[in-house]
């Protein structure tokens, strides 16, 4: 499965996890997403954005003055009360 890209380049936060949450959720479970970001708190506000959604880190490093990203994303987990 082919990783879709998403330019943040130059955009300061909280654009580039609010840019990553609207491109994760037009991608199919499994599907990967690679971002390119130069905001310096990219990596610590994607992580903490993470906290609280399915999506999973697979690496994340800088390359000069760019951070790219690389989520797979999570299926949603289910509602309510799971032990039935």
């Amino acid at each position: 499965m082919e990783s879709v890209k998403l330019d943040c380049y130059g955009l300061v936060c909280p654009m580039p996890v609010r840019k990553t949450a609207q491109a994760i959720e037009q991608l199919q479970p499994g599907q990967v997403l690679h971002v390119i970001a130069t905001d310096e708190w990219f990596g610590p506000d994607l992580e903490a954005w993470l906290r609280y959604h399915p999506h999973e880190l697979l690496a994340i490093e800088q390359v000069g003055p760019e951070f790219h990203a690389y989520l797979r994303k999570g299926r949603l987990q289910p509602v309510g009360n799971p032990i039935q």
